[in-house]
């Protein structure tokens, strides 16, 4: 988990903070929160990475929909969960 947030950092001094490669990383780090079950934190890392690709690749590009695709699970799965409760 280190490694991931090393290599965030270490990205976004090199890139900057619009860089795909960013989105990236916020990307790693929430599907590593949602295998945590931290599922709030992965909702936040998926939207910022969202929110990268689609100022810096666009609504369309495959990246993009992956990440979209990523949180609809998401939320679709805390929808269940609740349920269950």
């Amino acid at each position: 988990m280190e490694d991931l947030h090393e290599s965030l950092q270490l990205r976004r001094k090199l890139l900057g903070d619009r860089h795909p490669d960013i989105a990236y990383s916020f990307n790693n780090l929430a599907v590593l929160r949602y295998n945590q079950n931290r599922y709030d934190e992965a909702e936040a890392l998926f939207l910022q990475a969202l929110e990268i690709r689609e100022s810096v690749l666009g609504s369309n590009h495959p990246y993009t929909q992956g990440t979209k695709d990523s949180i609809a699970y998401l939320r679709a799965n805390q929808g269940k969960r609740k349920k269950e409760k």
